[in-house]
């Protein structure tokens, strides 16, 4: 396949050359089935014969392959030798451990000589980097502080091959959840399972397993619950799961839902004025390349919003009346503040704007370089205190740098950034600045052909853009995040940069290193992913601001609400930012909102709550002081509600 043809999303797995042995063994395993004994037996004998066919396989390896059907069918020592066998089959081409160690170095010293050069204050600095037990392919941070990681159980660990079970069915193909909470730091004790219900997908094997929603797509509702939906079936290219999960950040817990009506793999979520959420696209549950125009509304029509904490969402989606015909996956969707949602596809002529309460889809004017974007980044611009009006469209192409403003039913071009890039993830900073970390060359192709690990290190480099639109080049990450990559400004104003499952594997210390003692576990943790984080110039520029009480109880839209600050004399200004989550460089809810400061006495500032949820959709947000200069203050959460 050429390389202007870009390949889908994940390709099934290479085959691999086998010994004979292996390749007997091999044709007596269907995908997600049992191994069949007997042969297997006759091939393997009871002690040594696995080691001596594949020295390479390590205790780790053979203990991730094992299944507990086969220990309850076979006992403890055949289903060993099956798990030892199956981690041979997996290693067989493998890449090497030195080769990844040695990446990892010459990463971090490219980093550490390149980022000498850039004065933190003007620029910001990278500064911790650390394991992570989640890929990070998809992230969301909750308005308890803390971040859900949410991927797949590998099933490879060469980055020259497809590590997801997309083509995979039965207990293989499996979703896998964690919470990193950044009070307590970067140790294994910062992090938590939070394993997704257990599910029998329908894909006639009755093969229970973590619901495997990876490729989904989320957005938040108003009682800061995080609507997941879709996800993989498995084979076929990338066949949608009907999947609808809810996962409370109150509790921790992962709650199962009505099936939706249609399958959705890579489907984009949004949550509109009224704090429903619309569903859109995503391959169907007849694979790869049977895109679904039907729109779906949770909850629906006829069940309660969630406001309350308290509020667990049992609901059913329902049928939206019009439909959204987008050809290609993740349109960015973002509920503008005319109460309508934007459509921005990734085809030229597939924009549309949807109605939430008449439930009708109107044309837009097509994107005018006519183009068709890969995963690109989008975001809505900061419209001051009545909120967005207008979206950026950002690259989505190797050789597109520019970036377009719809904004009132047209399109204009903003300035460009310094090169394009694909797969790059594009933030709100809480100063009303933009940030794009990550990119790539390409879908799988980080410029050296597909599935090869060896990046072109100009996509490690983020760009910055100011008020008046300007870009420039800042400081690089220390790994090349292209497909599957995420960011997230935090709390504290710090950015958490993670993803891209391949780089990670690629460039992993310890690609077999497993630890014990994460909360919510029982057994040893695979550290699959990393953690880098990002300190923006305005943590190197002074003194912040202060922000002591903020109000604890929703507030009303319109509503005067006072909070205290132990420096008021550098607070200037407020800011609601709204939490990120996001995949696939798809970040739905996104929104930049000044406050207008009406009063201030002593410690006490008094400020107005956006004028209504068309401004600012109910829900919870990170609520920043800022001074002067844009250097904000430790956020405090707060909820707008329509019944305040």
């Amino acid at each position: 396949m050429s390389l202007s043809s870009p390949r889908p999303p994940h390709r099934p797995r290479a085959r691999r050359r086998l010994t004979a042995v292996a390749t007997a063994v091999v044709c007596s395993l269907t995908t997600g089935t049992l191994l069949t004994a007997a042969p297997a037996l006759a091939l393997v004998p009871a002690h040594g014969g696995a080691d001596d066919l594949a020295p390479h396989v390590t205790a780790p390896r053979v203990l991730a392959e094992m299944r507990d059907d086969e220990v309850a069918a076979l006992g403890q020592e055949h289903a060993e030798e099956h798990a030892r066998m199956r981690a041979a089959v997996r290693g067989v081409g493998d890449y090497p451990q030195t080769t990844r160690t040695n990446r990892l170095k010459a990463l971090t010293d490219s980093q550490s000589t390149t980022n000498a050069a850039f004065d933190k204050a003007a620029f910001g600095a990278f500064n911790q980097y650390f394991p992570s037990p989640d890929f990070g392919d998809h992230v969301a941070l909750l308005p308890t502080g803390k971040v859900l990681l949410f991927s797949f159980e590998r099933i490879e660990t060469n980055p020259e091959k497809e590590p997801a079970p997309t083509q995979t069915t039965g207990t293989e193909n499996a979703g896998r959840a964690f919470l990193w909470d950044p009070a307590k730091g970067y140790g294994k004790d910062a992090f938590k399972q939070v394993t997704p219900p257990v599910v029998d997908m329908p894909d006639g094997l009755d093969q229970p397993r973590p619901a495997p929603f990876f490729c989904s797509g989320h957005s938040f509702l108003p009682n800061g619950m995080l609507g997941v939906f879709g996800g993989n079936l498995g084979g076929n290219g990338g066949t949608g799961a009907k999947l609808s999960l809810i996962f409370d950040p109150w509790t921790e817990t992962w709650t199962r839902n009505p099936d939706m009506s249609v399958g959705r793999w890579y489907p984009s979520v949004v949550t509109g004025a009224d704090g429903r959420q619309l569903i859109m696209s995503g391959q169907s549950e007849l694979g790869w390349g049977t895109p679904t125009p039907v729109v779906e509304r949770f909850p629906a029509k006829n069940f309660p919003v969630p406001q309350r904490k308290t509020d667990v969402p049992r609901n059913p989606v329902d049928r939206f009346k019009a439909d959204a015909p987008f050809s290609l996956d993740y349109p960015h969707l973002f509920s503008l503040n005319d109460g309508n949602v934007y459509g921005f596809g990734r085809q030229a002529a597939e924009q549309w704007k949807f109605d939430p309460l008449a439930e009708t889809r109107g044309d837009l004017t097509a994107r005018p370089d006519g183009r068709k974007r890969n995963y690109g980044s989008a975001v809505p611009l900061p419209g001051g205190v009545n909120g967005p009006d207008s979206a950026l469209i950002l690259g989505g192409d190797r050789d597109n740098p520019s970036t377009l403003r719809f904004s009132n039913g047209s399109w204009t071009a903003e300035k460009s950034r310094a090169f394009g890039r694909t797969q790059d993830d594009t933030l709100l900073l809480p100063n009303g600045k933009l940030m794009t970390v990550n990119g790539a060359y390409d879908i799988r192709d980080y410029g050296n052909g597909p599935y090869n690990p060896n990046a072109d290190l100009k996509y490690r480099q983020i760009e910055l853009r100011d008020d008046q639109g300007n870009w420039k080049l800042g400081p690089v990450q220390r790994l090349p995040r292209g497909y599957h990559s995420n960011a997230v400004v935090l709390p504290d104003g710090r950015v958490m940069v993670t993803g891209d499952e391949l780089q990670q594997l690629a460039n992993n210390p310890d690609i077999d290193g497993t630890v014990s003692g994460v909360p919510g576990t029982t057994g040893p943790v695979t550290m699959n992913g990393t953690i880098e984080i990002y300190e923006p110039a305005y943590l190197h520029q002074g003194d912040r601001p202060q922000l002591g009480n903020a109000p604890t109880t929703p507030v009303g839209y319109d509503k005067k609400f006072t909070v205290t600050s132990t420096t008021p004399g550098l607070a200037s200004k407020a800011v609601l930012l709204s939490p990120t989550t996001s995949t696939h460089s798809v970040n739905t809810s996104q929104r930049h909102l000044d406050l207008r400061l009406t009063g201030r006495a002593g410690n006490r500032l008094e400020f107005q709550a956006p004028p209504d949820a068309k401004a600012a959709p109910p829900g919870w947000y990170m609520l920043f002081l800022l001074d002067d200069q844009g250097v904000p203050s430790v956020a405090q959460w707060i909820q707008l509600s329509s019944s305040a």
